[in-house]
């Protein structure tokens, strides 16, 4: 029982994660025309990156780990669409540094439903790949807390950085 409604769960899951990777794709493309390979959204911020997913997935990785950070999970969401019949290339990694979410965390428990913090890899429908985030900034300026504010600026300026690096 447990087994068919984990199953049924990863489904709708991979489902609302493959309309919402369309909606993405379908803003993407005019990031192509724009010629710029960072731009901003209400979406967060999308890279445009020269490797493939699993490329500039394993340059992301590695660049995590230099920055003091450790990869923490990772969903798979290409696959799991797979079973859908949608074949995407989508991998989510979720970044942080367990010495960061203690501070985060002593000051306002419920960051926990933003860190750590969720970065996409994905290719458009032209098969280009993009990196996206949302700005831990934007997302944990909620809480109204100066101590998290700062924090969260701090991993803004690490995120950008490590995304600046990846190949163009």
């Amino acid at each position: 029982m447990f087994t068919h409604s984990l199953g049924k769960t990863l489904i709708v899951g991979g489902l609302m994660g493959g309309l919402m990777l369309a909606a993405v794709a379908q803003n993407t493309g005019s990031a192509a025309t724009s010629g710029s390979a960072v731009r901003s959204t209400d979406l967060g911020v999308a890279v445009k990156t020269s490797g493939s997913v699993d490329q500039t997935l394993a340059a992301l990785k590695k660049m995590v780990a230099d920055n003091g950070m450790m990869v923490m999970g990772e969903i798979h969401q290409g696959k799991v669409l797979e079973m859908t019949g949608l074949k995407v290339k989508s991998e989510t990694i979720f970044v942080g540094n367990p010495n960061v979410g203690k501070k985060l965390f002593s000051e306002e428990p419920g960051v926990g439903l933003i860190v750590p913090i969720r970065i996409n890899i994905y290719a458009d429908g032209h098969g280009q790949t993009y990196v996206r985030y949302i700005p831990p900034s934007q997302q944990l300026g909620g809480f109204g807390n100066p101590k998290v504010n700062e924090i969260a600026k701090m991993l803004d300026g690490k995120l950008h950085n490590m995304t600046a690096m990846l190949p163009k």
